[in-house]
């Protein structure tokens, strides 16, 4: 039984991961170009274009449906296309590297952490990558089957859960669950719960103490590190000086319809 489940969840998993057409809003950068913007421990986010990502981002209601980890240049090599520089989980590859050639063509933003310094990147980096060849667990058909509809008819409310969803394996090689259990090593916040309690003393009477709660890794999904008041988002266009007046425009584009925004300016 278990090897003809293990068969279904590689077809599946096959399945799930063929691109379907998706129509990208604007053009995704180079490169080169993301990689000049990268540092070390930094996540990737990517508007993927597999029938899984087309899933993921409806149920959480967002543009990214893949993080990876940026964990620089592979032994020390130059940054540059064709090193292996991101750790990710992938349902069919596992806990694997990629190279930046993995995402070109797609979406992506830039999220990193503040404050860390090269102690903390290393211990997140050491985390992700001692949870490589982890491969998720194609036994759970129906952890799998969840992201056979694109949009599955589940209320706005269940729609996190059902990301989690799953007996704990298969989730422990999901994108954003590796990311987010590589952060949790060394405490760094994400999204979370906070409450107080009373710290009063001699010298403060009435001080209360803001005390912060994990949430289980389980529940994290890539929009939560975009959104996420603890990373700062990079936009790679701006880093090289971005000025709009150099910017070459097409003098043959159509006209712009000075009727309609006439009809806006007197409805303002």
């Amino acid at each position: 039984m278990n090897h003809l489940l293990a068969g279904m969840g590689r077809w599946l998993a096959t399945y799930l991961s063929t691109p379907a057409h998706a129509h990208s809003p604007s053009a995704p950068p180079e490169s080169e170009t993301l990689l000049g913007a990268l540092q070390p421990a930094d996540i990737l986010l990517i508007e993927g274009q597999t029938r899984v990502s087309t899933a993921i981002k409806y149920l959480t209601q967002s543009t990214w449906s893949h993080a990876a980890l940026y964990v620089g240049p592979h032994d020390g090599a130059q940054a540059q296309p064709g090193t292996e520089c991101f750790i990710e989980a992938d349902i069919r590859h596992g806990v694997r590297r990629t190279t930046i050639e993995e995402y070109a063509g797609l979406n992506a933003r830039i999220c990193r952490p503040v404050g860390l310094n090269e102690h903390d990147r290393r211990a997140v980096i050491a985390y992700a990558a001692s949870r490589l060849g982890h491969q998720y667990d194609l036994r759970h058909v129906f952890d799998l089957a969840r992201y056979l509809l694109p949009t599955p008819p589940v209320p706005t409310r269940f729609r996190r859960r059902m990301i989690a969803l799953g007996s704990g394996d298969p989730t422990r090689a999901i994108c954003s669950t590796l990311v987010a259990l590589a952060f949790r090593s060394i405490r760094y916040p994400i999204l979370v719960d906070v409450s107080t309690q009373d710290a009063s003393g001699p010298e403060c009477p009435g001080c209360i103490d803001e005390v912060f709660h994990l949430r289980h890794h389980s529940l994290f999904v890539p929009r939560d590190f975009d959104i996420s008041p603890y990373f700062e988002i990079v936009k790679p266009t701006l880093g090289d000086g971005f000025n709009f007046r150099k910017l070459l425009w097409d003098d043959a584009e159509a006209p712009r319809d000075t009727t309609v925004l006439a009809g806006v300016d007197r409805a303002q």
